[in-house]
């Protein structure tokens, strides 16, 4: 079994969020990136930030230049569906029924989300009568 991270808080997410979208940078780079958001953080308030998230294991850092360049190590995808994972866990004693459900019943999705959700639905359906 694979080895839990410590959580993520939601200034380290914003910091996860702009290296996701922007791909790997230097703290000034981040930084710079952070600001359309209105995030108006001193240097080494970014630093702290990615040093945070490279001890708890987001991210990771390349320090042959002069300037470390920070990276990424963990996807959106796989914070997003560990987070799910602990919602359903913490709401719906570990059932992800309920969660999707829940989610689907509440929003509206494109022609193209509902043609892609029965993909999925029907390869799942495939894959259980095997």
């Amino acid at each position: 079994m694979a080895m839990r991270r410590p959580p993520v808080s939601e200034t380290e997410l914003e910091i996860l969020k702009a290296i996701w979208e922007h791909g790997p940078g230097t703290v000034r780079e981040i930084n710079a990136r952070l600001r359309p958001t209105g995030r108006r953080w001193a240097y080494t308030t970014v630093l702290t930030l990615l040093q945070r998230l490279e001890a708890k294991g987001y991210v990771a850092s390349n320090k042959t230049g002069l300037a470390h360049v920070f990276r990424a190590v963990v996807s959106r995808d796989r914070l997003l569906r560990q987070r799910l994972k602990d919602l359903a866990q913490q709401l719906c004693e570990g059932a992800p029924a309920p969660l999707v459900l829940a989610l689907v019943e509440s929003q509206h999705f494109s022609e193209q989300e509902i043609e892609q959700f029965r993909r999925l639905l029907d390869e799942l359906d495939k894959g259980r009568k095997k």
